[in-house]
């Protein structure tokens, strides 16, 4: 099992996020370092464990609030060791633009509409999609959902009314898509709490999680970190 920390960014510093209503977050209060600084964050994560990857979701861009474009480059600068999946929101393909080789689009439906998804396949296979649904309802572009010819290999599913709700993962719903289409790797997003909601992704055939809070109120050890990626090497 793969963990991979959460970053959301939100009008220049690192939010908690809950439950996908964007309007109330408030900057982290993290056991990790007690700062909402991007680079401070970065660095307790760094500090905490060996993370080679990182999420980070700019919610001023995904909301078509301004961005943190100049702030999340210079992130990239600064550690060129980590590789970062960025969402920015809706993201066109441009060939001309020379990215850093540690930074990887995340592109969520929520962001998208049918009639410009066609733009994905310029991207070919170097991004992640991001399956965005509230409790029961798929968020965006509704062929994403059910069009495998716009899917990537890696697929984040992510249930945004589990972020931050401490309820635990949509076990039903990543069971359905794994069982599904076992050739993908399908990436959980949403309400992981402790190291059992993460031994029963994996026994359901998950074999990465994005988690940001229960790193930040220390209910994940870096003990159960090293447990998980020593029962599945290749993942970790």
């Amino acid at each position: 099992m793969k963990i991979i920390p959460v970053i959301d960014l939100k009008d220049g510093v690192v939010v908690h996020a809950r439950q996908g209503k964007r309007e109330l977050y408030q900057p982290i209060n993290t056991g990790l370092g007690g700062s909402s600084d991007i680079y401070q964050v970065i660095r307790a994560f760094l500090s905490f464990y060996d993370f080679n990857t990182i999420y980070i979701a700019d919610l001023n861009a995904i909301s078509l609030q301004g961005n943190h474009e100049h702030l999340i480059n210079n992130v990239l600068m600064r550690f060129p060791q980590i590789t970062f999946w960025i969402d920015r929101g809706y993201q066109q393909y441009d060939g001309n633009l020379k990215r850093r080789s540690n930074y990887l689009p995340v592109l969520g439906s929520e962001s998208y509409q049918d009639e410009n998804i066609p733009e994905i396949k310029a991207f070919k296979n170097n991004f992640i999609l991001s399956l965005d649904f509230s409790i029961s309802e798929a968020l965006g572009a509704k062929k994403l959902f059910s069009n495998q010819n716009f899917w990537p290999d890696n697929i984040i599913i992510m249930t945004l009314d589990r972020v931050g709700s401490n309820t635990g993962p949509d076990l039903v719903k990543l069971n359905d898509f794994y069982s599904h289409y076992p050739d993908k790797n399908f990436i959980a997003a949403g309400g992981i709490r402790n190291i059992k909601d993460l031994i029963d992704l994996e026994e359901i055939g998950i074999k990465q999680a994005l988690v940001a809070s229960a790193l930040h109120n220390g209910s994940l050890s870096r003990e159960n970190i090293n447990i998980l990626r020593q029962k599945n090497t290749p993942a970790s």
